[in-house]
């Protein structure tokens, strides 16, 4: 099935180019439980893991006994570092910790394919000739998202090519998310309310996806 799409010109106006694919990766139904599997995978290996507190044997302090053993009438206490004390240490306190997760290849790529496919039947992927920039200016990219009337939708960018002058002009917006397109992840393509791709970056992307 031949998939067509407008591709755009930077002043928002239709070009006279269409890009075709014979073969579209995201022409499949969707498979929820490989885009949950490959989201969970991405979100737990991005987990620090560094929370960490002090046990009872770490604190400061508590080397000598606070009062004798018997005789005062109150309860026993060998540490001031108790974990019911007042600067004590913590009892079962978090731990650093390495978070990782793998996931088949396969399931990976299907989890890709889906979350393209889902984008595709939204009608939220726009195609751009391309990213090139003379200048690394704020006000280009904000022309261009006013231009496709897109400029307050959340967007995830899709470069073939990551160059100095386009990431200059976008880190300055909360609402874009650059990425390389081949490399793109399920939830780069997922958190956003449009994909906004450059023609060879999509053509990248649409092989790497069938060839995995």
């Amino acid at each position: 099935m031949n998939v067509e799409f407008i591709v755009y010109k930077k002043d928002g106006l239709e070009s006279d180019q269409k890009i075709t694919f014979k073969t579209p990766s995201f022409d499949i139904e969707p498979h929820d439980h490989s885009i949950y599997l490959a989201v969970k995978t991405e979100m737990t290996n991005s987990r620090q893991g560094t929370h960490s507190t002090k046990t009872r044997a770490e604190v400061r302090g508590g080397g000598r006994k606070p009062w004798k053993q018997k005789g005062r009438g109150g309860a026993r206490a060998g540490s001031r570092r108790s974990p019911i004390w007042v600067g004590g240490g913590r009892a079962f306190g978090p731990k650093p910790k390495y978070y990782s997760m793998k996931i088949n290849k396969k399931v990976k790529t299907l989890a890709r394919r889906s979350a393209l496919a889902y984008k595709y039947r939204e009608g939220a992927i726009k195609v751009l000739e391309d990213f090139k920039l003379e200048e690394a200016k704020s006000k280009t990219i904000r022309q261009l998202l006013k231009a496709l009337d897109i400029e307050d939708k959340r967007i995830t960018l899709l470069t073939s090519e990551l160059t100095e002058n386009l990431y200059f002009a976008c880190r300055n917006f909360y609402n874009i998310l650059l990425v390389e397109a081949e490399r793109a992840s399920t939830y780069d393509m997922l958190d956003c309310e449009v994909l906004l791709v450059d023609k060879v970056g999509f053509e990248k992307l649409n092989n790497r996806l069938l060839a995995n």
